[in-house]
């Protein structure tokens, strides 16, 4: 298990046991609680309360813990769209890249042929660091129950119509 995911599983379990995961990433890291403070963007004071008292650690704080212990790890090293579809369908795409105010984002494709596929290529985006997944309705409320990441579902409403459309001359011919 990554370092990320340990120290997710320990904060939900306890204030203590992610104390001591917390304590182990930095030893891990080679990192002090000061380096950390400076890497996460947080005061080394609320560091120090967090690994030395009884304080529990904010949602931001822990997201801002979790962030850059990712990104010691490499996780996060190029963020990146996941556009899970059919090959076909890849096919069709043009766009690589995608722009967000002054910000490119790529988008990096992975191939599913069926929904286990899908799902597993999802947990490789995510571990691969994607910043959110695009994906078929089919598999979004399956992969949003695994992934901490944005799920995108495709609503393909021009091609649902045009599949209607060549089923009825299909039917009538």
């Amino acid at each position: 298990m990554d370092k990320t995911r340990t120290l997710q599983s320990a904060a939900i379990i306890s204030d203590d046991e992610f104390r001591q995961a917390l304590h182990a990433t930095l030893e891990e890291l080679g990192w002090t609680a000061k380096e950390l403070s400076k890497k996460a963007g947080i005061s080394s004071s609320t560091i120090y309360k967090i690994m030395n008292e009884d304080r529990s650690p904010s949602l931001d704080i822990l997201r801002k813990i979790l962030r850059a212990v990712r990104e010691a790890e490499g996780l996060r090293a190029g963020s990146f769209i996941a556009l899970i579809v059919t090959r076909r369908v890849l096919d069709e795409v043009v766009e690589r890249s995608v722009r967000i105010g002054d910000e490119s984002v790529r988008v990096r494709e992975y191939p599913a042929s069926t929904v286990e596929d899908a799902i597993v290529s999802a947990i490789r985006a995510e571990r691969d660091g994607a910043v959110a997944v695009v994906c078929a309705p089919i598999v979004s409320p399956t992969i949003e129950k695994i992934l901490d990441i944005p799920i995108a579902t495709i609503v393909p409403k021009d091609s649902v119509t045009e599949a209607i459309r060549l089923a009825a001359k299909k039917s009538k011919a």
